[in-house]
């Protein structure tokens, strides 16, 4: 017989809580019957997602930044089915395949000048991992310095540069050598480049856990210390890249030329796991110095002929759609949407990103029974106002959304970079109505909140 996939999840779909509870994460079950996300999602088409009932809810996860062009885009499911059917001679392995090298060239034409070696792993952490690696090794320097609350995925060494507690509690002791200082503070940076010991500097352009901007020139300036310095600036653009700020790089905005450029997420479209680090061949070369040494980084599934056709799509409908300068109009609505209803509620703090990864940043009202709420919420789990935004936003007009991070007040937006004017139209006036009910304390909206704590601690 032969197998029928189709068939397969038509007869096991009434099975997919109880299978998923039982063998793979019994907590993120718990979690999602605990916050009403409980759905069974069955398509998902732009930047829509449908469940099993037929109804239709805008996705601002993206994947947790994944679908940058949506889920599904036509141009990127035409080149795997295209590449299936040429029935490819895939991971040979002692060869230079095509794609990997036509993939490479694509993405340095659009690097910092001098970034023109492109290594290729599966994943975000995997990519910073290299950089860890390629850094030490180059410099023969052993500290690396990264900025609090940063992140960069959750494997060891990315774990160690984790400026979070949050994902590194329990999981010690962590490789050596490695100094947080805080995002945006020049002075702590230069006093750790001035010990000449240091290998690397990593950040992210714009901080994914709450949606952080530095200080206006602050990329520019750390390249220009850790250049006094001998020290390698590496920019994760794992969330940040591929369009998202309303620029290729985010680093772009500042014009900075860094020394490494790590990506991920978006680079295949959310079809097939990917991940690249771009970086100089003086670089490259130093880690990779004789033949013998060819693969002493490499990866079973890296430079797959699956994942590079994926990524040549993502970059060829990104030119194609003008879907950057789509992204730039779109995260310039939603940012003015959602300031004007800062002026309107109380419970607005801040308006802040750029492009289409925008956060609001919620705090404690001023009119009595508003901040009695706010108050009674607030103290039973920092968070939780937020996490109770979300879920009736969810509930009440079906739009997937997330807390930016643990114990923080704040929401975060990362639509497809292809949302429509009216989808994003319809998120500003869904928070509005979310926040004006939320001005009624006590209430249903409120018992939400309390319900969530409840089910938390039990």
């Amino acid at each position: 017989m032969s197998f029928d996939l189709s068939s397969m999840i038509e007869a096991r779909s009434a099975e997919r809580e109880a299978l998923y509870e039982r063998h793979v994460n019994p907590q993120m079950a718990r979690v999602l019957r605990a916050i009403g996300f409980d759905r069974r999602w069955v398509q998902g088409r732009g930047a829509i997602l449908v469940d099993s009932q037929g109804s239709e809810y805008l996705d601002t996860l993206s994947g947790w930044g994944v679908f940058n062009l949506g889920r599904n885009h036509p141009t990127i499911a035409r080149a795997i089915t295209d590449l299936v059917a040429l029935r490819a001679a895939n991971l040979v392995k002692m060869d230079a395949p095509l794609l990997a090298g036509v993939l490479a060239e694509a993405l340095a034409k659009r690097a910092p000048a001098g970034l023109s070696t492109v290594h290729f792993t599966n994943s975000g952490t995997e990519s910073a991992e290299a950089a860890l690696k390629f850094a030490r090794c180059a410099t023969r320097r052993r500290r690396v310095v990264f900025c609090d609350n940063g992140y960069h995925g959750l494997t060891y060494g990315s774990l160690s540069a984790m400026g979070s507690e949050y994902f590194r509690e329990g999981f010690g002791p962590f490789l050596a050598d490695f100094t947080a200082v805080p995002f945006g503070d020049l002075g702590a940076l230069e006093r750790e480049l001035a010990r000449g010991d240091v290998a690397l500097f990593v950040t992210e352009p714009i901080q994914g856990h709450g949606v952080i901007l530095p200080p206006a020139g602050y990329l520019r300036e750390s390249k220009a210390l850790c250049e006094k310095q001998g020290t390698m600036l590496v920019i994760d653009e794992i969330q940040t890249g591929l369009g998202r700020t309303g620029r290729f790089f985010a680093h772009e905005h500042e014009g900075v030329a860094p020394d490494m450029v790590l990506l991920a997420k978006a680079l295949s479209g959310g079809f097939v796991p990917v991940g690249a680090v771009l970086l100089r061949p003086e670089t490259y070369a130093r880690v990779f110095p004789t033949m013998e040494r060819c693969v002493v980084n490499s990866g079973t599934f890296a430079e797959n002929d699956l994942a590079m056709a994926a990524g040549l799509a993502t970059l060829h409908a990104l030119d194609e759609e003008r879907i950057i300068d789509r992204a730039s109009r779109a995260g310039e609505r939603l940012r003015q949407g959602l300031e004007r209803l800062q002026s309107q509620s109380e419970f607005i703090k801040e308006v802040r990103g750029r492009g289409l990864m925008v956060a609001v940043e919620f705090g404690e009202p001023g009119s009595r029974l508003p901040k009695l709420g706010w108050k009674t919420v607030h103290g039973l789990r920092r968070g939780l106002f937020a996490q109770m935004i979300a879920m009736a936003l969810f509930e009440r007009h079906r739009i997937l959304s997330q807390a930016a991070g643990n114990a923080i007040e704040v929401l975060k937006f990362i639509p497809p970079l292809i949302v429509t004017d009216q989808q994003v139209d319809h998120l500003i006036e869904s928070l509005g109505s979310v926040l004006r009910d939320a001005e009624r304390f006590p209430g249903g909206l409120w018992e939400l909140a309390v319900r969530l704590a409840r089910l938390a601690t039990s």
